[in-house]
């Protein structure tokens, strides 16, 4: 599971010349909020709100057992499933950042995130053997999911997790809604992964702050002004255990079977799509620094890295994120 609020709203000072209508509930185990400039029905909106994310969740969650994707991590290899046409989109998604990132991100890691510990079946977290590792090993690979015409198919036994892309997807589908009803200035966050359009109340972009990643405080680390983008932040330093004095991240390497443990503290992705944020910034945080930023520099990506240093933490960035820096010195 992601950190929940790993980015803070932050509002300028000044008087406002309206207040937006802000809705605020709680979704995919988490919670979200929505901030509209403008004139809206705070009650319609926020239940034409809960009823897109209750269908998000109903099709996309590991937890609830009656979920479209727990029926089909149900199936047996070589069955063809007819899913939904969001589920299909997620999926077709994933598949491109699985491909982009050289496997590094794969919504087949379900096996080795429930051995782990990690799993909606919360279990003891402790270091599972190595053969233990290798048999969940045998069913990760996003290349058992065959999609074909809306339909897909395991070659081979497999469980999908899609909760590193389901929370900016459910973004990206609020956006949509409020843009249905003639809204341009928003802000959609939940659990962290967030989208803005147009202006604030204060006829500004939104500013927004990325989380110093620190265990012990929140308090902002940089702030940025984010127009017309999605942003997604991943981090390992709010979910973990801890073993004779190892931490060991909730993160896991589906290349390695065990959780990643290089410097990265958090990666910061902006993109269009949130809920291509929200996988790109869960590939590059396993991928590792140097590695996810010669990814970003290939595809024209906006990142931001912050490092873990003796004396605290240092930044790494895109060539695509330099537009964004200096805006809060």
């Amino acid at each position: 599971m992601r950190p929940a609020a790993l980015i803070s709203i932050l509002l300028l000072i000044g008087c406002a010349p309206s207040e937006p209508v802000v809705i605020h509930g709680s979704t995919m185990g988490t919670t979200y909020n929505v901030k509209i400039v403008g004139k809206a029905d705070a009650d319609s909106m926020q239940q034409q709100i809960d009823v897109r994310l209750q269908r998000i969740n109903d099709l996309m969650s590991t937890y609830l057992e009656n979920s479209e994707l727990s029926q089909f991590n149900k199936t047996a290899p070589g069955e063809v499933v007819k899913l939904s046409d969001e589920t299909v989109q997620v999926l077709l998604m994933a598949r491109k950042i699985f491909e982009m990132s050289g496997g590094k991100f794969d919504v087949t890691v379900g096996p080795l995130v429930n051995l782990w510990g990690f799993g909606p079946e919360l279990g003891d977290q402790i270091v599972p053997g190595k053969e233990e590792i290798k048999a969940a090993m045998s069913q990760v690979g996003m290349k058992r999911l065959k999609l074909e015409n809306g339909t897909v198919v395991k070659t081979a036994e497999t469980y999908v997790d899609l909760s590193a892309i389901a929370k900016g997807f459910g973004v990206d589908e609020i956006a949509s809604l409020l843009e249905s009803k003639g809204f341009e200035n928003y802000l959609v966050e939940i659990g962290g992964e967030l989208r803005a359009s147009g202006l604030n109340d204060r006829r500004k972009p939104w500013k927004i702050a990325v989380e110093r990643p620190d265990v012990f405080q929140r308090v902002p680390y940089k702030t940025i002004d984010l127009v017309d983008m999605g942003m997604a932040t991943s981090g390992d330093y709010r979910n973990y255990f801890e073993v004779d004095g190892k931490r060991y991240s909730h993160t896991i390497d589906p290349t390695t079977g065990y959780p990643i443990t290089h410097n990265v503290a958090s990666v910061t992705v902006l993109a269009k799509e949130t809920a291509m944020a929200d996988g790109l910034a869960t590939a590059i945080n396993v991928m590792g620094a140097e590695s996810g930023l010669a990814l970003a520099e290939d595809y024209n990506l906006a990142v931001l890295v912050i490092v873990k240093t003796e004396d605290g933490f240092s930044e790494k960035y895109s060539p695509a994120f330099e537009r964004y820096l200096g805006i809060d010195e």
